[in-house]
Order: structure tokens, then C-alpha cells, then sequence
């Protein structure tokens, strides 16, 4: 789909790190680009949908064990003591179903917890964590899930 930046990204000959922190026949998990907090992952499914009725059956049982899988690499390597999931697709170009799994650090602010953490996204790319920074994060994931 053309128009849809999951797909375009998924497409990609020699993604990033931060675009390919994994990948699995149903799934591809990337580091989120518009925000300001290390560790925001976006979970994806490998192939163009947009509600979770869509999903293979081999897909939505697979989900369980990646999520929880991730937030343990997400423990380990931001030290967050919790994670949040999320879904909503509905903004504009990014519909693709995809959920976001967010570290809660043990010193994060009131002010952004539960659904105020999106707080931390910004439409301003000046704010956004630099590329190099989200590769970091994304290659230490992996470590982490290994």
C-alpha cells in the first residue's frame, strides 16, 4: 500500500535497526520515530490490516508471547518497571494496525502516566530522539531478547 507508511517502511531492502528491531513471519517491531522517550517500540503485523479481526489465528497467538518477551527486553534495557500497550490506528497514513508498547520508568512523571503518556510524542522532528540514538536502543533490544 502506497500510501501507508507500516507497509513502506516493512518494505525496505536493508532497514535500520530502529525500523527492524525484529521481525517474525507476522510481525515486525520498530522503534517508534516521533517521540521523545527511549524505548517506545511500535508492534506490527507483517502484512497490511487495520483491525485485529484481521489477524491470521497463527498471528494473534503469536502477539502474547511477543509482547511479553519485548517488555522483558524493555526491563532490561531501560530499566522501566513496567510497560503500557496500546492500540488505536486511527491517525492519518497510519492505520496499519499497530500497538505501542511503552516503558514506564520508576521516576516517571505523574503527568504522563497511563494515557498521558502520549505527551512524549511530538510533531516537531527537532524533539524527536535522533536515529542514531533510536539504534542504539533498538540493537540493545535485540541483545536483550537473545
Amino acid at each position: 500500500m502506497s500510501d501507508c507508511y507500516a507497509c513502506g517502511q516493512l518494505a525496505l531492502a536493508e532497514p535500520p535497526p530502529r525500523e527492524d528491531v525484529l521481525r517474525t513471519d507476522h510481525w515486525r517491531v520498530a522503534h517508534a520515530f516521533n517521540i521523545t522517550l527511549p524505548g517506545w517500540l511500535v508492534v506490527l503485523p507483517t502484512r497490511h490490516i487495520t483491525a485485529f479481526t484481521d489477524l491470521h489465528p497463527e498471528a494473534a497467538a503469536e502477539l502474547g508471547t511477543l509482547v511479553h518477551r519485548l517488555s522483558r527486553a524493555l526491563e532490561a534495557v531501560t530499566g522501566c518497571v513496567k510497560t503500557y500497550l496500546m492500540q488505536f490506528s486511527e491517525a492519518e497514513g497510519y492505520s496499519h494496525l499497530h500497538l505501542h508498547l511503552v516503558p514506564r520508568a520508576v521516576d516517571h512523571p505523574d503527568e504522563a502516566r497511563g494515557p498521558r503518556v502520549f505527551s512524549f510524542l511530538s510533531d516537531d522532528e527537532d524533539d524527536w530522539l535522533p536515529e542514531a540514538e533510536r539504534d542504539e536502543i533498538a540493537l540493545a533490544v535485540r541483545r536483550a531478547l537473545d
